[in-house]
């Protein structure tokens, strides 16, 4: 999927997580959209670096470009 997010069926049920790691991509963005920094996340998650971070905010503007039905 790209060098920091992968998808696998065996981990997290197959939730976009960062790779090498159990920390799914919808974690990073909640406690983004509630207003963490990202100063915030990476403290709680030092696995993560500023690119997981980056990666992630890139994953969820793909998301939101792809064609949904109404609201």
């Amino acid at each position: 999927m790209s060098k920091y997010i992968t998808v696998n069926p065996k981990v997290m049920c197959g939730k976009p997580c960062f790779r090498g790691t159990r920390i799914p991509v919808y974690i990073v963005l909640g406690l983004m959209a509630n207003g963490a920094t990202a100063d915030d996340v990476l403290r709680d998650y030092p696995d993560l670096t500023k690119q997981h971070i980056r990666a992630a905010l890139r994953y969820a503007t793909e998301l939101a470009r792809e064609e949904v039905g109404a609201l």
